[in-house]
């Protein structure tokens, strides 16, 4: 089967940072499905492992989590799913990734296709609509008052692929008032297009800008981008007893600055149920049927930004590039295999 990988972590520009490569169809087993990939999307996580993580010696990385496609056949234990179903997923991080024809993935963490979508629409969804959907409402719950608090969520990297999910949700499916960052028109468009109500610029001091909202001390902030250069402003603006979550890895994260409004700090990462098999690894599953039907009733639409063409590694590597730079809006999203 076609796919794409590497042997050796390399920065972008490099001509074997991504190289298109034949591989042989993998099989289901336990309670895997085998997927004939129709669409992926890039994500920040491609990047960082394409650029830290060698495989062993002579064999290849296979990059990609998102995907939509199409069941071709299943494992002995697999119960939710059938031959010819369209679904989309996430993946997991121990396994090869979906930047090839067929993968496999445990069913568990697999959610059936919104119907309203098609391929690459739907491949933008799922890695940031776990992500945000788990920041929201495992990790800050949302749903919990804060006591005193103005019911709003600052959203940090409005733009970005979770955010622009978190925005949606945060507002309809949660009745938040949002703040959103952006620093340049496009994104600023792209933000209250979304739902915001509100949108500041995260090039400079937020806190002033936020008080100047004349709202009040928002009981939330979910920080997906340069949260160590922002830390000391979230602690200020944020309202006591407020949460916070963040998904991104900034070199280091001092708590203390959290500790005289009792401020709960939450770190979302959407692997760690497919990582350690948790006993609610099949939550990510029935979170994806959910956001389908949201997606399907029009609550929640898709955020890709931009179709670059087939999967292949000169379309991939263009992807990675544009990620790098950290000027895209929305999602990046591949689709099909070419002849």
């Amino acid at each position: 089967m076609r796919a794409v990988g590497y042997q050796n972590p390399l920065p972008i520009e490099s001509a074997d940072a991504l190289v298109d490569i034949d591989l042989p169809k993998p099989e289901p087993a336990g309670r895997d499905l085998l997927i004939e990939i129709r669409a992926v999307s890039v994500n920040p996580v491609d990047t960082k492992v394409r650029r830290s993580v060698k495989p062993d010696t002579g064999q290849w990385k296979v990059l990609g989590w998102d995907a939509s496609g199409i069941v071709r056949a299943t494992g002995p234990d697999a119960i939710l799913f059938k031959s010819g179903d369209a679904v989309f997923y996430a993946g997991a991080l121990g396994r090869q990734g979906t930047n090839s024809e067929f993968h496999v993935v445990d069913e568990r963490i697999v959610g059936r296709k919104p119907s309203s979508l098609g391929w690459a629409e739907a491949a933008a969804l799922p890695l940031t609509a776990i992500t945000a959907w788990e920041a929201l409402f495992d990790r800050l719950h949302v749903a919990l008052p804060v006591p005193g608090a103005t019911p709003a969520i600052l959203i940090i990297g409005g733009a970005g692929g979770v955010a622009s999910i978190a925005i949606q949700l945060a507002r309809q499916r949660a009745g938040l008032t949002v703040i959103a960052t952006a620093s340049r028109p496009e994104s600023e468009t792209w933000v209250r297009n979304l739902g915001a109500h509100e949108v500041v610029d995260h090039t400079k001091p937020l806190g002033p800008q936020v008080a100047a909202l004349g709202i009040g001390a928002p009981a939330f902030v979910l920080s997906t981008t340069n949260t160590d250069s922002h830390l000391a402003e979230i602690a200020e603006l944020i309202s006591p007893q407020g949460r916070f979550a963040l998904i991104d890895d900034p070199p280091g994260l001092d708590v203390n600055h959290f500790k005289r409004k009792s401020v709960s700090v939450h770190w979302e990462f959407m692997f760690t149920r497919s990582m350690f098999e948790t006993a609610d690894m099949d939550a990510q599953g029935a979170l994806l049927n959910e956001v389908s039907a949201l997606v399907d009733a029009s609550t929640l639409r898709t955020t890709l930004g931009k179709n670059l063409g087939p999967i292949n590694a000169a379309n991939l590597k263009r992807a990675h590039a544009l990620l790098e730079s950290g000027k895209a809006t929305g999602k990046i999203v591949l689709e099909g295999f070419g002849a």
